[in-house]
């Protein structure tokens, strides 16, 4: 009996060749002019076809081994139709499983460095071993009865077990090259995870709800990094040079600043330090944005960025509890060609400055359960509808925004940016979606904002995260629209929203002159029984705020940002409501800290103190007293020839700030 072929579910099926492909040799098993199946001693499936196409899949190896004479390259539907009708032909006997279907309780830690090096060669199998060397993250899932696929997510790609106790069938939508390196990695990450957490590795077959998914899963670093978790950040010129743009300001920031910038910027690439030197190339963005009186300068970023290589160092000084190489970054390649791919359009951010449009396509990999950003930027100009009309990998940014994607030319870098190549033999595919995002998986598909609550409260700070994009970007399901506001004065629209267990959140939008329909958009489908909403998740005030780029009603994708229109008629909707005021107190508190940054802690004037005064009063006033006395604590330290010590004052007044302006 060939249990990997009966074990092959239509899911996995379609996980290794696509669904138009297994549909059309399941029409064909099921019209009875499928293959005459035969069974050889050795184990061998063999199969005669009507069009007299010969297949055969060989037993110990996957799919991808299995041979045909068709003209077809890769897995082709005679190779399907020869595993469907294996599974329901005579030939495949029937295994008893009491009436009710069978889990089982695996790892793929038990697969051996010999039969890795069997699937995937000595060459590959020693690459393997040197990204071992260097150390890597791994999020572990171990199967349970609700998703019985165990997967590890690296940081180039997710690698997925389709079959129990058969390596030849682990999937990765990284490309021939990368893929082989990462089914080793995987499988060394679940033997990490079965030696660092053993006890959490069997949930109960027979009570499916006695396990939580989060039992399931395990954090790690695997390999060197897991020694070295104890050892220096590496972060001492970044955080020198951060020191000096702080003191000195991004108002002062000269030709040999940039230069500095440049130097410490190879020395974290050298030492493998991925999300800091993000962090850096953001902060040097920021710089000559400002030297080029770009409208992409944003004082509150540059702020951010310097506390964030703070956080990210005393993450590591004090021992932390988040793994050090999720607050470092790893030394994983930064980009990892795809093969070919699935994905599903969430969405389209645009953002405009005097003399550029970017458009940020939000893309849903459902395989491996996260989101990717694919960002392209035009020449000023093109209006929205244009810029919808505008074409990326031979598809237009609207279609891509709301369709279904199929593409054989993606890359994705370690922070989830994907970009797409234009190719004849690498096509990119698209269809609608028509907003059947229900198949989406639980990792992105949200129907319980009271679970959703759950995870955001065991997440470490923002500032210590992985630097990846659309982190929390998500599909809520729709239970119903409560209600719907705008405020003509700040020019927002507010609705409230329940999801189907009566879950509260807020989609919250602001007008943009470079999207002047969005508001339209969005007030017409939310006031049309929308399904689902799909945007950027956070909290505020104790409750989820919803940003949305795309909704789901009617059976279409409406794009708000991508609307044509010039948003000149009113709006018929009710005024919104009041801003809350612990967020205001943080906002304006955040904003007088970043003018500091602006200007330098040199350069202040004798008056600064006194704003940070009021600000540290009107912080008070709602509450928050230890982010008060931090602000005092800044102002104190404010001196004619400030030094490091106001420098460390500001960086924990504006830690205490971001990091409350996160849980609140």
């Amino acid at each position: 009996m060939r249990a990997d072929l009966l074990a092959l579910t239509p899911d996995a099926l379609a996980a290794l060749t696509n669904r138009g492909l297994l549909k059309r040799a399941a029409r064909e098993v099921e019209a009875g002019t499928g293959p005459a199946v035969s069974t050889g001693p050795d184990g061998t499936v063999r199969g005669e076809h009507p069009d007299g196409a010969r297949s055969a899949l060989p037993p110990g190896t996957g799919l991808d081994s299995g041979t045909c004479s068709c003209a077809a390259t890769g897995i082709c539907r005679h190779l399907l139709a020869l595993v469907l009708a294996y599974q329901r032909d005579g030939t495949a006997p029937a295994v008893d499983t009491g009436g009710a279907p069978t889990f089982d309780v695996w790892s793929p830690g038990e697969f051996t460095d010999a039969a890795i090096e069997e699937l995937i060669g000595a060459r590959q199998l020693a690459a393997a071993r040197r990204t071992f060397r260097t150390g890597y993250p791994a999020r572990v899932r171990r199967p349970t009865p609700a998703d019985p696929v165990p997967s590890v997510e690296l940081p180039a790609a997710t690698v997925r077990f389709l079959v129990p106790h058969e390596l030849g069938y682990a999937h990765t939508d990284a490309a021939d090259g990368t893929r082989e390196q990462l089914v080793a990695l995987a499988v060394w990450a679940f033997r990490a995870a079965d030696a660092a957490a053993p006890d959490a590795a069997a949930p109960d077959a027979a009570a499916p709800g006695a396990t939580s998914p989060d039992a399931a899963e395990v954090r790690l670093d695997v390999g060197a990094e897991r020694v070295a978790a104890t050892s220096p950040s590496g972060l001492d010129a970044a955080l020198g040079l951060a020191e000096e743009v702080l003191l000195d300001g991004a108002t002062q920031a000269g030709p040999a600043l940039r230069s500095a910038v440049a130097r410490v910027r190879q020395d974290l690439d050298r030492r493998g330090l991925r999300w800091p030197l993000l962090a850096l190339d953001e902060l040097a963005e920021q710089l000559e944005a400002y030297h080029a009186r770009s409208a992409r300068y944003r004082a509150e970023r540059v702020a951010e960025v310097l506390a964030e290589l703070a956080a990210r160092d005393r993450a590591v000084a004090n021992g932390g509890a988040s793994l050090r190489s999720r607050v470092l970054g790893t030394e994983e390649a930064g980009e990892t060609p795809l093969r070919r791919v699935r994905l599903t359009g969430l969405g389209c951010r645009v953002a405009a400055t005097a003399d550029e449009r970017v458009a940020e396509i939000f893309l849903a990999q459902p395989d491996a359960g996260t989101v990717l950003v694919l960002r392209r930027r035009w020449p000023a100009g093109d209006g929205t509808a244009q810029l919808g009309g505008r074409r990326v990998g031979g598809q237009t940014v609207a279609a891509l925004a709301a369709g279904n994607v199929v593409t054989e030319s993606a890359v994705r870098s370690a922070s989830r940016t994907v970009r797409l190549a234009s190719s004849r033999v690498a096509r990119t595919t698209c269809t609608p979606s028509g907003g059947a995002w229900g198949t989406l998986p639980d990792s992105l598909l949200v129907r319980d904002l009271a679970a959703l609550r759950r995870v955001f409260d065991e997440l470490p700070p923002r500032l210590v995260r992985p630097r990846v994009e659309a982190e929390f970007v998500r599909v809520v399901e729709l239970g119903a629209v409560r209600s719907i506001g705008y405020a003509p004065g700040d020019q927002y629209l507010q609705a409230v929203v329940e999801d189907p267990a009566g879950g509260v959140a807020t989609i919250h939008a602001e007008h943009r002159a470079q999207c002047p329909a969005a508001l339209d958009a969005l007030a017409e489908a939310l006031d049309g029984s929308p399904r689902y909403v799909a945007g950027t998740l956070h909290r505020t005030g104790g409750r989820f705020v919803i940003e949305p780029v795309a909704v789901a009603v009617a059976g279409t994708v409406v794009v708000p940002d991508l609307a044509a229109g010039t948003g000149a008629a009113p709006l018929d909707v009710d005024a919104g409501p009041v801003r809350e005021p612990i967020p205001a107190a943080l906002g304006e508190a955040l904003t007088v800290l970043a003018e500091a940054a602006h200007r330098g802690l040199r350069h202040l004037p004798g008056t600064f103190a006194g704003r940070l005064g009021t600000v540290a009063e009107s912080l008070r006033r709602v509450g928050l007293h230890r982010a008060a006395a931090a602000v005092d604590r800044f102002a104190q330290a404010l001196s004619p020839e400030p030094s490091a010590r106001a420098a460390t004052a500001w960086l924990d007044a504006q830690l205490r700030l971001l990091v409350t302006a996160d849980l609140s």
